[in-house]
């Protein structure tokens, strides 16, 4: 029987009972294609390789990470504490020893997520990712963990909920936000002050292809990962770059992601975007499972595979080197940046608004970091929804010292309800959610 290099353990859900339409992008066709691509290749016959059923998500796990309004069952599905629960299995079966690497093929996908949550945005509701790295962090202790963001778009729900915490890296390269949703992930976007440096964009022109990608990987990536020393690498593995993908402009290859994910060497990845339903995603799967499971993916190409139609242009190819060099310099003067942008700083403010393009929902939003020398920081989050909701968070950080503690709980006491249609605490340290 043929054997995989590494245990890999799969999970699939690809939500039957869920779609924004029956005939849009996200919708379940997306995994059963794939699906009826890695049977018809035998993966499953393939000695180490290990098929998973998804639990289901407690609401506890999502009340650790967001902000529901008004509450967790009232703005998700079923389909969307599964998809969650089936990334939760998967992370489990490598810290419990049962495989070395996973992949959580699920669906509702999840990186547009923010903390505050009002419906669905950008196909989101619910961060996949955060969700499921706080529930394992809950149960198997503190984890230094490098969240690589390889979709299309920006994951700007990641960044947010990571914006001010250093033991979470957030790498994201994608194309860039002033040619596509959500219009986000620019340099400058560089974390909050006990966080700053450890929020990383690279915004990608149209037309990127392998070379610019794999490149961008090796001379950005894998070298602040190095420095880094993550615990835990998660791959939030989007498949939208590719060239045949409907809502997209890159030019990224099966056999690129493959390599990719080879080079990345990730311990989990999780599903995000990539609507090529046929075109591609049964491909770039299967050279995704592949790679993780350390066995050749040198044959997997598409039927319309061309090489020279998509070789990348030469002013692409140069533009990606400047801004490669550019990002990488940001990351390695991170500490002279912070000193010079954090000087006498006792609270760190960011106002925004945020659009929710599936529910039509325009949210105005300002978050409060305070800069402690004790820990990661109080901080508190003031939003209003179009829909009528005027909500206060208060978000005492996993590292918070006794002073924070007793701070955010006071506040939380205090804050006057007639102020806000919606207050809440989450108190990270003792794992605890009140509203």
């Amino acid at each position: 029987m043929f054997k995989a290099k590494n245990r890999l353990g799969l999970v699939f859900f690809p939500a039957f009972d869920w779609a924004i339409s029956s005939t849009h992008p996200e919708r379940e066709e997306r995994l059963l294609y794939t699906q009826d691509q890695i049977f018809e290749e035998g993966i499953e016959d393939i000695d180490g390789i290990h098929f998973y059923n998804p639990i289901v998500a407690e609401e506890r796990d999502i009340e650790r990470v967001h902000f529901c309004v008004p509450d967790v069952k009232t703005r998700l599905t079923k389909s969307h504490f599964i998809s969650v629960g089936g990334a939760i299995r998967a992370f489990k079966s490598i810290m419990d020893g049962e495989v070395d690497k996973a992949f959580a093929l699920v669906r509702p996908p999840g990186h547009h997520a923010h903390r505050v949550v009002y419906g669905d945005r950008g196909f989101c509701v619910v961060n996949v990712e955060a969700v499921m790295l706080e529930k394992i962090r809950q149960e198997y202790g503190d984890l230094r963990v490098a969240i690589v963001d390889t979709d299309c778009h920006h994951g700007d729900g990641t960044q947010d909920i990571y914006w001010n915490d250093k033991d979470t890296l957030f790498i994201s390269f994608h194309q860039d936000g002033r040619t596509l949703y959500p219009g986000t992930g620019f340099m400058d976007e560089f974390g909050g002050p006990s966080g700053y440096g450890y929020n990383i964009n690279i915004p990608l022109p149209p037309g990127t292809g392998n070379e610019g990608f794999l490149y961008v990987l090796d001379n950005v990536v894998l070298p602040i990962l190095d420095e880094y020393k993550p615990d835990i690498i998660i791959n939030s593995a989007g498949q939208d770059n590719h060239y045949t993908d409907p809502i997209t402009n890159m030019n990224f290859t099966a056999k690129g992601y493959a390599e990719l994910n080879h080079r990345l060497d990730p311990d989990i990845a999780v599903l995000e975007g990539g609507y090529s339903i046929e075109g591609a995603l049964p491909y770039i799967n299967l050279g995704i499972i592949l790679a993780m499971a350390g066995i050749d993916y040198s044959h997997v190409m598409e039927p319309d595979y061309d090489e020279e139609k998509l070789r990348q242009p030469m002013d692409i190819t140069e533009y990606i080197k400047e801004l490669s060099d550019t990002v990488y310099d940001r990351w390695k003067n991170r500490y002279e940046l912070s000193r010079h942008n954090l000087k006498d700083t006792d609270v760190v403010e960011r106002s925004r608004q945020i659009f929710y393009d599936t529910d039509r929902i325009l949210e105005e939003q300002t978050q409060r970091f305070r800069v402690c020398r004790h820990c990661s920081g109080l901080n508190t989050v003031e939003s209003r929804s179009s829909t009528g909701y005027n909500i206060f968070g208060i978000t005492i950080p996993r590292d918070a010292c006794s002073k924070c503690i007793d701070d955010g709980h006071k506040l939380y006491k205090n804050t006057p309800s007639g102020r806000y249609s919606n207050i809440y605490l989450q108190d990270r340290v003792n794992d605890e959610f009140f509203k």
